[in-house]
Order: C-alpha cells, then structure tokens, then sequence
C-alpha cells in the first residue's frame, strides 16, 4: 500500500465505482438491487454539476487498480456532506481510510465550511470508529429498512 496515490475522481471510474459498491454492498450487508442504481445517481449528478470549489472527490489507486474512494459535496453554504466512502477489503487495515478521510476533511476546511456531516450504517463498525478517532460525533441513530434490509442508520457531524 505504500504506492497508493489519491487522484481525482474522473468520468472514466463511475462504473467501476457503481459496480463496487453495488458488489460489496451486496456481499457484505445483502443490500438488494436497488443500491447500485443510487450510486449511479449519485455520481452522475455529481459529474453533471459539482463545483469543483466545494465539492471533489477522490479515488484511491495503486497502480492500475482502484482501491477506493470519498466524496465531499455542499450540503448546505456552511455544511459539507461526507458521500461513497469506500475500500476494498484487500486495501483495508493499511491506513488508506484515514488517508482518505483526511483528503477529504482537508479540502472541505479548506474549501471554507464550518463543518461535515454523513450518513452511514451502524453495521460499517470499522468505518465508525475511524470517524470516532479522526474527531466526529454520532449525533442520531434510527432504525430503518433500505435497500431490503433493516439497518440502524446514523448521522455523523464534525466541526472546524
């Protein structure tokens, strides 16, 4: 993992960024096929018009393959929102989530605003304690049913 460069996101990565997630999701948390499409949604409104003041994102890729990726989005003029964070189980336990994590809270300080929110899965435990250590509060959780499966939903903020 020490070849590990962070690039930007590029139209050429949307598939295989649909695919693995709808993947992992699938194998990992049985998410049914609903998944993959929002993913796409996601990243095709992103392409269509993020401003590339506020809002980036970034792959992770040693060599030819992707390992990963994160997003930083305006949610609101003061408020970032932490989007498709994601790592191949091969690129987990090296550090590479921090990293990423880090790319993005940097740039979004940097970008101006004041704070950071996300939406994830009380499930995604690894990715919760990162968030935990690296500073960010776990402000709600609910239960629900998405993507055919009942989870417990939270939301994440962090301020500067």
């Amino acid at each position: 993992m020490d070849e590990v460069k962070l690039r930007p996101f590029e139209k050429d990565d949307l598939e295989w960024l649909v695919d693995a997630h709808a993947r992992l999701y699938t194998h990992d948390e049985g998410f049914d096929d609903s998944f993959g499409p929002l993913v796409r949604s996601i990243l095709e409104d992103f392409l269509a018009g993020h401003d590339p003041a506020c809002e980036r994102g970034w792959m992770a890729q040693e060599g030819d393959q992707r390992l990963g990726s994160i997003f930083c989005v305006r949610l609101t003029a003061d408020t970032a929102k932490l989007r498709l964070f994601l790592l191949l189980p091969e690129a987990r336990g090296h550090g590479l989530g921090r990293k990423l994590l880090g790319a993005c809270m940097d740039f979004a300080k940097g970008a101006g605003y004041a704070g950071m929110r996300l939406w994830t899965h009380e499930s995604h435990r690894a990715a919760c304690a990162l968030y935990a250590r690296s500073g960010w509060q776990l402000e709600a959780s609910k239960s629900v049913h998405s993507f055919g499966q009942d989870l417990v939903e939270q939301t994440w903020t962090y301020r500067f």
